[in-house]
């Protein structure tokens, strides 16, 4: 990837400041609530859903390992229909690509639909640095552009904020970015919307490029998908006279029966609807009708490397709809930010580890940032087995070793030494009976405080459990 956000320590230092954020944690708690409710409900209403999930599951699975015939059945499909295809080995590579084929149009602004791998490498910035300004147009991106923020959600990026606070930052800068937000705006819903609208028209009708990501790409066809809620990405689709699209590569389908299971999994895990209100779909480029030059680039950028971890590419399966976050306790507490990723919750906890590698302090300690709960795996519309790979992931990242985890290999090593030496055992137990009003409360250390500042050592019992069995059961 491009990399962790510039001075990210590890997950537990940067959730501390969330954990005492009051509005923060007030403002997840009732977004997260909200949308988990709602998709309950969603979900509830097909008595075949957990048919929908394994078939799901298994189309993905079946893609994954034959990604390679597909991905060449989407370039030849789309070369066909008249588009560009384009592939980039990580993200440099596709930044390098996007920013030459805008500046090949002798434009300087593109509009952009809401893209995670846009996101995943830095592409705003790698285009403004070539001069390009790129405006995003989804309601929640523009917030987050706008505030200079970095999102905090996968289908929500801005859910961090309240209305009061999104109010402050239309009207503080708007008008840097184009048409101010009117006079006496207020935190009412429908005047943050329309105050939106009014300053993306602008953009939508003024730009001749647009850069996009693709929800799903079908192979036989050579055909990309974009679902969405708000009409933006069908404005930033069919406007501009050229559209690029950044797409991961594990984004592909075989088929258009197989796009049918993603169509009913998805807006009933994102937004809790039954279909989304805007589903756009493209194959290639059509004489006077849309762009009149579609470019495609496909993204690796870690992809590849995931896919030879026979446990860790389960997390490939994953289409971006955001159902984990809701319900993960640890994500509801901490915030987006403290994962240092633009994939949050427990699949940022799984992916951005796959995609960056474990050598930052940030990425070896995401796989400890979940508690084992399950509720992800249990929400997950492809079954993606978030535990199974979380502890996996712990077991790599504890054998690279650290001071922590030499610490506890000797420890083990020497709990095993005295559970193989009862004598030794059961000196030891008596004497830790015979002590037990002076041991401490919490452990000594850095690691073994933060274990116990939050729990209670339990007190030993007056005699070891041995010799009590010898005075009443032998």
């Amino acid at each position: 990837m491009s990399g962790t956000y510039l001075g990210m320590p590890s997950f537990p230092e940067a959730a501390r400041g969330a954990v005492r954020d009051a509005t923060l944690r007030g403002n997840l708690r009732h977004a997260t609530h909200t949308i988990r409710d709602k998709r309950a409900r969603a979900v509830a209403e097909l008595d075949d859903w957990a048919a929908l999930r394994e078939a799901g599951k298994r189309v993905k699975d079946h893609t994954l390992r034959h990604l390679d015939r597909y991905l060449l059945q989407v370039e030849a499909a789309v070369t066909a229909a008249g588009g560009t295809v384009h592939w980039a080995a990580d993200a440099d590579e596709a930044n390098r690509i996007v920013a030459d084929l805008v500046k090949a149009t002798g434009e300087s602004e593109v509009v952009k639909v809401k893209s995670m791998a846009t996101q995943e490498i830095g592409l705003n910035e790698a285009l403004e640095a070539e001069g390009i300004h790129a405006y995003e147009t989804d309601l929640a991106e523009l917030i987050v552009q706008l505030g200079r923020d970095r999102p905090s959600h996968i289908l929500v990026p801005a859910i961090h904020r309240n209305r009061g606070e999104i109010r402050d930052v239309f009207r503080a800068e708007m008008g840097a970015w184009g048409r101010p937000a009117p006079e006496g705006l207020t935190d009412a819903p429908v005047e943050l919307a329309e105050a939106a609208r009014l300053h993306l028209r602008e953009k939508f009708l003024r730009a001749k490029v647009g850069i996009s990501g693709a929800n799903f790409m079908v192979a036989e066809t050579g055909t990309l998908v974009v679902v969405e809620s708000e009409g933006n990405g069908r404005m930033c689709l069919t406007l501009p006279e050229t559209l690029i699209s950044v797409v991961g590569i594990e984004k592909v389908v075989p088929t258009w029966r197989d796009l049918e299971i993603f169509l009913q999994l998805l807006p009933r895990s994102s937004t809790a609807e039954r279909m989304n209100p805007y589903t756009t779909m493209w194959t290639g480029t059509t004489d006077g009708d849309g762009p009149r030059a579609f470019h495609l680039v496909l993204l690796d950028n870690g992809r590849t490397d995931t896919l030879a971890d026979e446990v860790g590419r389960q997390a490939l399966r994953c289409i971006r709809c955001s159902a984990c976050l809701n319900v993960c306790p640890v994500y509801e507490r901490a915030g987006g930010h403290a994962y240092g990723s633009v994939y949050p919750g427990p699949i940022g906890a799984i992916l951005s580890p796959q995609l960056r590698g474990t050598a930052s302090e940030i990425d070896a300690s995401l796989p400890y940032a979940s508690s084992l709960c399950g509720a992800c795996y249990d929400v997950c519309p492809v079954a993606i087995d978030i535990p199974e790979v979380l502890v996996h992931l712990r077991e790599k990242v504890a054998d690279q070793g650290g001071k922590g985890h030499r610490l506890e290999r000797a420890a083990m090593k020497a709990a095993t030494w005295l559970l193989d030496h009862p004598a030794a055992l059961t000196a030891g137990e008596r004497l830790a009976s015979r002590t037990r009003k002076l041991h401490p409360d919490r452990l000594p250390g850095p690691g073994a405080r933060q274990w116990t500042n939050s729990r209670d050592l339990p007190d030993l019992p007056a005699e070891p459990f041995r010799d009590w069995w010898k005075k009443n059961r032998a």
